[in-house]
């Protein structure tokens, strides 16, 4: 799961903290040899013109075609550094959302008026989670897939509980 509990529930302690952030099917030190693999099987063909002018003519081509896909997976993972932290004491539940550009967004209630909802349908994406405390309502988890956000509404229902 791409998130992280501290401590691992069930915990009955009045503090804990949850993190979570989007899940990564490719991992950096994976991005390097998809990359060598993929420019390695590419190149193969170009054996046989080497040595001809016509190499000369496909190399830029092979050159910007994998400059090209590691740009794409670069602006993917860029775009994919958001990392949310929700901690929880005695008294408050404060949010912090970590943008990849721009200015961290932050949230604080007082604990014990902290409901966590579900919208199944009819939110930007299914099982949508928003925590509701104080004056304003937030989503958390919205980058996770929708069973990782039902699982987490059940164990965040549980933790708000105790």
């Amino acid at each position: 799961m791409p998130y992280e509990w501290t401590p691992e529930p069930p915990h009955h302690k009045p503090h804990w903290e949850l993190s979570l952030w989007p899940y990564r099917s490719l991992l950096r030190r994976d991005f390097v040899i998809f990359i060598g693999a993929t420019a390695l099987l590419v190149a193969l063909p170009l054996v046989t013109v080497v040595g001809t002018p016509v190499l000369w003519g496909l190399l830029p081509f092979f050159l910007l075609m994998i400059g090209g896909l590691w740009a794409a997976l670069h602006v993917s993972y860029r775009r994919g550094e958001v990392l949310e932290e929700l901690v929880v004491d005695e008294n408050t539940a404060h949010l912090t959302r970590h943008n990849p550009k721009g200015p961290a967004q932050e949230w604080q209630a007082n604990r014990y008026w902290v409901t966590v909802h579900l919208h199944p349908k009819g939110g930007p994406v299914d099982n949508y989670i928003t925590l509701r405390g104080g004056d304003r309502e937030v989503e958390i988890g919205a980058f996770l897939d929708a069973a990782e956000r039902l699982a987490l509404y059940d164990d965040l229902k549980r933790a708000l509980r105790s």
